[in-house]
């Protein structure tokens, strides 16, 4: 029976100390997993490995700007070092400006994909030797529903929240690079698959901005928004030999939005 453990895997995550990376990072090092986290903040990737350390688990900080290439070649020569091998990597940094087709640049579109397409591409590349001495190496993207549907503008309004136009190309282009790298990829024993969450508003959002979080759950089939420790089984799943059959899929994790959209 395949197993959904990832005990005596090390798997970097990008992002590591973000609303979804922090849930992400417990998850797997819940299951087992050595979580070697990257992240630009110190204080907060230190305070995380603390937190996972608490509960037995293993993590380590890798501090780094994922779109540097220097960076990223060093966070290479660390764990060639330290870990020999890369069995499992995490694509979930994300930055970029909120706004609408009027207000945002084209400067902040620059900068947005660079950060959300143009880096894991790179850095994938560079980690492909480390992946490579893994016989179960397994790559997951977080993408977006909106990388498969256009916001409702209606529910965003003049809420603040808006996704701007960049941001859902930057999650499509994701996907699609999913799917390339899955049938590239395939014959170096390298699975590469996408989760694409839904609502998953920051909790600040949902105290500063009641009437917009009421909106968002609206839209939700499930009529409720999406908790972020919701999003860390499909990724250990996706990461551990369960999977082992599954490559270049993306898995929706947004209580039925995208399948109720038309």
């Amino acid at each position: 029976m395949r197993s959904f453990t990832l005990e005596d895997k090390f798997i970097l995550i990008t992002g590591a100390a973000g609303h979804l990376g922090t849930a992400i990072s417990h998850q797997l090092a819940a299951a087992g997993a050595e979580v070697l986290m990257h992240g630009r903040s110190a204080e907060k990737l230190q305070a995380l490995s603390a937190a996972i350390k608490s509960r037995g688990g293993r993590a380590t900080p890798l501090v780094g700007d994922v779109t540097d290439e220097v960076d990223q070649q060093n966070i290479v020569e660390q764990i060639l070092r330290t870990f020999r091998r890369l069995d499992g990597l995490v694509h979930n940094a994300y930055a970029g400006a909120v706004g609408t087709m009027a207000s945002v640049t084209t400067g902040q579109m620059r900068a947005s994909l660079e950060m959300n397409l143009v880096a894991p591409f790179g850095f994938t590349q560079k980690l492909l030797p480390l992946l490579e001495k893994s016989k179960t190496a397994s790559i997951v993207n977080v993408a977006s529903m909106y990388g498969m549907v256009s916001p409702d503008g209606r529910i965003y309004g003049d809420s603040g929240c808006n996704s701007p136009p960049f941001y859902g190309a930057g999650k499509a282009g994701l996907i699609q690079l999913t799917r390339y790298w899955a049938c590239h990829l395939a014959t170096k024993n390298i699975r590469v698959n996408a989760i694409s969450p839904g609502p998953f508003p920051p909790r600040n959002i949902q105290v500063d901005n009641p009437e917009f979080h009421a909106k968002l759950a609206a839209k939700v089939p499930m009529e409720r928004i999406g908790l972020a420790d919701e999003v860390g089984g499909a990724v250990q799943f996706l990461l551990s030999d369960a999977a082992s059959y599954i490559t270049g899929v993306n898995i929706p994790i947004d209580g039925g939005w995208t399948a109720g959209s038309n």
